[in-house]
């Protein structure tokens, strides 16, 4: 008898399956989002594509807690946020980090999406909502939010409600990434390996600027093959690697290499992970290296991507070990945060270089006084 499709063989390997609603399914359950969440979003894509482009002198930063794990001290930080964007709007974009998803190298808390109670009980259909109804709560504040795409089939559930997007250094070289970057409507980056390799992720926006056919999740549920148009908007994060390359000269070698692949010579620096030698307030450091650098007339470097929350640090938590009710308020169960008070220092810093630059750039041509660079040939390291 063929066993390899009887349930005896299935149970040995899988429980009961849980079926999902359908994304569509799943935007009937929540609020629908107004035209003011639709605009923002809309009106921040296309910001963050001129400062891509060198039409936006402003600096983009991508600040927030390394995961979303309670969804009241998120909007806690986003109220917060909200009045930073308006004091700092002349000279940043700030787009608050909405990460609900968690890559692992091994075990551990996999993020909101797949255990929303933190105690492991892998409730997606609440996860799913709660992420969406966060999303929305939190652009309906003003802030825009970004996230890691990390499984393909949860795009479709929240891309609307996201203004940017991340492939993390685990997935960067997965060509499943890649096709679903290509079709999504936002811009997205691509982080260097873990070694600090950065041909990779330069091979994944070349990847995903392509058109592909690929299998995904239509707004009903349904399994099709769907034909993207490629994604124009890919761009590199350098994150560190065995060592930290948010330096000059491991950012101007980056940009060669974009510009000899025919990629727009422009990233994005994360303050965190290897480039902070996971040591959170390295983050100030690496922050303040960058910003001397803007103040000098630097445009390489088009925006910054930097872990926050309430509370420094991080605390342990493992579902199952670790009781949900006793956490702290406002401290990462991931990875480790700058607190706000050393946040918003930060941010003073970077909107002070933006303004010495516009200074340095008007005094040195008077014409363009806004900073733009339009070719992209006279970037300063």
């Amino acid at each position: 008898m063929d066993t390899r499709f009887s349930p005896e063989v299935a149970a040995r390997h899988a429980r009961p399956a849980q079926a999902l609603p359908s994304p569509l399914q799943l935007m009937q359950q929540t609020d629908a989002p107004g035209r003011d969440v639709l605009d923002l979003v809309g009106r921040t894509r296309a910001r963050i594509r001129l400062l891509m482009q060198g039409r936006d002198d402003r600096l983009l930063v991508l600040i927030g807690p390394c995961s979303i794990h309670d969804p009241r001290s998120a909007l806690d930080y986003a109220r917060r946020l909200a009045q930073e964007r308006e004091r700092l709007g002349d000279e940043l974009e700030l787009v608050m980090r909405v990460y609900f998803e968690k890559p692992r190298t091994t075990l551990g808390w996999k993020g909101m999406i797949q255990d929303p109670w933190l105690d492991g009980s892998g409730q997606f259909q609440e996860g799913l909502f709660l992420a969406r109804q966060l999303l929305l709560d939190i652009n309906r504040l003003g802030v825009p939010a970004a996230t890691e795409f990390l499984d393909p089939l949860v795009a479709p559930y929240l891309e609307d409600l996201v203004s940017w997007g991340a492939v993390g250094a685990r997935t960067t070289e997965s060509q499943t990434h890649r096709e679903m970057a290509s079709g999504l409507p936002l811009p997205v980056g691509f982080k260097n390996g873990t070694d600090g390799n950065v041909q990779t992720a330069c091979d994944a926006i070349e990847a995903a600027s392509a058109p592909h056919h690929r299998l995904g999740l239509d707004p009903g549920g349904h399994v099709v093959v769907q034909h993207t148009a490629g994604n124009p908007d890919g761009h590199l994060v350098l994150r560190g690697g065995l060592e930290p390359n948010y330096h000059a000269q491991p950012v101007s070698d980056a940009c060669e290499t974009l510009k000899v692949r025919g990629l727009p010579p422009r990233l994005v620096v994360d303050c965190s992970h290897g480039n902070s030698r996971k040591q959170h307030e390295q983050q100030r450091l690496v922050a303040a290296d960058i910003a001397a650098r803007i103040q000098r007339g630097e445009r390489k470097v088009f925006g910054l991507m930097i872990e926050s929350h309430l509370k420094a640090g991080r605390q342990p938590f493992v579902p199952g070990v670790h009781a949900p009710d006793a956490l702290v308020y406002g401290q990462s169960i991931t990875d480790a945060c700058l607190d706000w008070p050393g946040s918003l220092q930060v941010l003073q810093g970077l909107q002070d270089a933006v303004r010495a630059r516009r200074r340095r750039m008007a005094l040195s041509n008077p014409v363009d006084s806004t900073g733009g660079e339009p070719d992209g040939n006279s970037m300063q390291g």
